[in-house]
């Protein structure tokens, strides 16, 4: 029995080591595309015009690839389900983490988003742009 509890522990190092590489290596995923009908008011012709999910407050996501895990619903961005949405982290962070989100975003609490922002630190103006958007989704 020893020696299945052996074997068991290792499998499961292994796919948790895996999927942590998974998520860290993986690129970042664009917002997904919807389309919207438009009618012509002359003309009974409809004409098609794409626009992406995520608003314009929200596009820091996209481009940090904040996305590949989280979502915020409250900002129309649909992202993965591995984190936690964060159209309430503004408010939630400080007590979750015990620093403020500005000093969480420098410096995270959390191993995850410590490796995930160590690799690719934020920039202050990508910072302001984050914590503006968190902000405006929390208001939504």
């Amino acid at each position: 029995m020893g020696k299945n509890i052996g074997v068991f522990v290792l499998f499961f190092a292994l796919a948790f080591g895996g999927g942590y590489l998974f998520y860290q290596i993986k690129s970042p995923v664009e917002a997904p595309v919807q389309t919207q009908t438009i009618k012509d008011t002359a003309q009974t012709t409809q004409t098609t015009q794409t626009t992406t999910s995520a608003s314009k407050e929200g596009e820091v996501f996209t481009q940090k690839g904040c996305i590949s895990c989280h979502s915020v619903s409250k900002l129309g961005i649909k992202g993965g389900e591995v984190g936690p949405d964060l159209s309430k982290a503004y408010a939630t962070v400080p007590d979750k983490h015990g620093v403020p989100i500005d000093e969480f975003l420098k410096k995270p609490t959390t191993a995850v988003m410590s490796g995930v922002i160590g690799k690719n630190p934020l920039t202050d103006d990508e910072r302001k742009a984050i914590i503006a958007a968190l902000k405006a989704a929390l208001e939504k």
